[in-house]
């Protein structure tokens, strides 16, 4: 294949610019608030659901509480109920007094209990609503370092997508100059060859494989007239051939 010299050279521009383009996508990918994001993320999952366990908590807390308040709202009026009648004075049996004097210190005592119940309860619940309180700060806070990576990720999605434009809007450019033949092998080399398809030999070496040629290959590629498209004999990239080459 044949190509012009200056042709030839502006590959290497193309060349630059693919170079460029796949640190700006490498980067892209690459962006520490990735990761930064991702642990956050894992993090609120994990917040959330203790969260919900924890309201979960002080809403059975507050079903258990309102029960057991109202069984010690249905003792007591019973011992109300039990201590008027006591009083009145409608009972006159002995053995009836005894029975009622024994049911009203019976109520006491139960509802005691039940009043203790409703204690425990009522600080486990408190305890739930702490816990509430403290996981919700815990959220927003995460949420909020989740926002800020968030915003500064976009900010170099935007900034590096920007670069990337201009590079790929200066590669269209330049490629539309190179010959169709010539640019058609260096993008099917660029796919085989790790994005590297054409490459400049300096001082003997290719800078594509970094390996320096033999004798021979210096020889030939002397020889080689200047609009020849030559290759390099280990990488098989195209050798661009410039006044630093050392031919």
């Amino acid at each position: 294949m044949n190509a012009a010299p200056a042709d030839q050279i502006r590959l290497l521009d193309v060349q630059d610019l693919d170079v460029r383009l796949q640190q700006l996508a490498h980067k892209r990918k690459s962006l520490p608030e990735h990761a930064e994001i991702e642990s956050l993320t894992k993090d609120l999952t994990q917040l959330r659901d203790l969260l919900v366990a924890a309201q979960t908590e002080e809403s059975d807390c507050a079903r258990e509480q309102t029960k057991a308040e109202q069984d010690v709202d249905q003792v007591r009026q019973r011992a109300v109920r039990d201590q008027q009648r006591l009083d009145s004075g409608a009972v006159t049996s002995p053995k009836d007094l005894e029975n009622l004097q024994r049911e009203i210190a019976s109520l006491a005592k139960r509802q005691g209990d039940l009043e203790d119940i409703v204690l425990e309860v009522m600080e486990r619940r408190e305890s739930a609503q702490e816990r509430v309180a403290e996981l919700t700060d815990r959220v927003s806070s995460v949420q909020s370092k989740i926002d800020d990576a968030t915003a500064r990720r976009d900010a170099a999605y935007e900034s590096l997508d920007g670069e990337a434009a201009s590079a790929a809007k200066e590669r269209e450019v330049i490629a539309g100059s190179v010959p169709a033949e010539l640019l058609g092998l260096y993008d099917k080399l660029r796919g085989q060859q790790g994005g590297i398809g054409a490459a400049k030999l300096y001082q003997r070496t290719c800078q594509g494989c970094r390996q320096e040629l033999s004798i021979t290959d210096i020889n030939e590629i002397r020889a080689a007239a200047p609009d020849t498209v030559v290759r390099c004999e280990n990488c098989r990239r195209i050798l661009v051939r410039t006044s630093e080459s050392g031919l």
